[in-house]
């Protein structure tokens, strides 16, 4: 599980037992079920191309120093064996190598199943062959160290790692929830991950635009401490333009790049 992410793992989890303790049927039969095989995620709405996030977590008591990272998300529409796949690589850069990793990712066009993830942490890769039964170590993978894994899973799901692409699709509008099934390698098992739009706000970009939004928020309790995360996605060009996320006296913050923010890939050295 990455450090990035522990948070809204943690908080997604907690929000998820609660689900299953304390609501009725009733209850879950007002949200709207995201299962992959329904084919409910409007793919169109994702548009290929380089997306840069400037990311930052901010500590409450320490009123000194911020940490900052820079997240590169280039999607292309690619076609494999006949199929259409989205391709989704991902280069994240902090204030030191240690900060540094790569992801790369597959998905089909269709439904946005996952069909492939890799993930370089220094000079360690974990990669996986992802299915809707099973997630299984991709063995033509050099140097894999996930090989030899395997894991059955209970419902197909969509790959966490890809949430916020995930919301992009999602058919928000006043007063709805979404029940997404979510995994991560290293996760016990995938989660149904409830979402919900609190409302609308019109916000203000880094290029000066103004940009009505749809508000889609999670919240949940662990271990006594409050969780809660806040995405801004917006309602003409279903982006997503910005995060919130609250824990335990923590903040972290991202906010999409205006289009103008140069590529930094090209000049680095090969």
């Amino acid at each position: 599980m990455k450090t990035e992410h522990l948070a809204e793992k943690i908080a997604a989890l907690g929000l998820t037992l609660l689900l299953l303790l304390s609501h009725t049927p009733k209850v879950f039969a007002q949200v709207d079920t995201i299962r992959v095989q329904d084919k409910r995620l409007n793919t169109a709405n994702l548009k290929p191309g380089l997306k840069q996030y400037m990311v930052y977590f901010q500590n409450a008591k320490d009123n000194h120093s911020l940490k900052f990272w820079l997240w590169l998300r280039d999607i292309n529409l690619e076609s494999r064996n006949g199929e259409k796949v989205f391709t989704v690589t991902q280069h994240w850069y902090g204030n030191d190598s240690t900060s540094y990793r790569s992801i790369y990712s597959v998905n089909k066009a269709a439904d946005f199943a996952p069909v492939y993830h890799a993930e370089t942490i220094g000079k360690k890769t974990k990669a996986f062959n992802w299915f809707a039964d099973r997630v299984v170590s991709a063995d033509t993978t050099a140097n894999n160290e996930a090989k030899n894994f395997k894991f059955d899973f209970p419902f197909a799901n969509f790959n966490w790692n890809l949430d916020i692409e995930t919301f992009e699709m999602l058919t928000l509008a006043e007063g709805k929830s979404f029940a997404i099934p979510f995994f991560e390698a290293g996760m016990p098992a995938p989660l149904y991950v409830l979402y919900k739009v609190t409302g609308s706000e019109v916000i203000t970009t880094l290029d000066g635009n103004k940009v009505d939004c749809w508000k889609l928020y999670n919240e949940s309790d662990y271990n006594g401490r409050h969780f809660t995360e806040t995405y801004w996605i917006s309602k003409k060009k279903h982006e997503f333009l910005k995060e919130e996320d609250a824990f335990g006296g923590g903040y972290r913050y991202k906010v999409k790049m205006m289009g103008a923010a140069v590529n930094l890939l090209p000049r680095f050295a090969k």
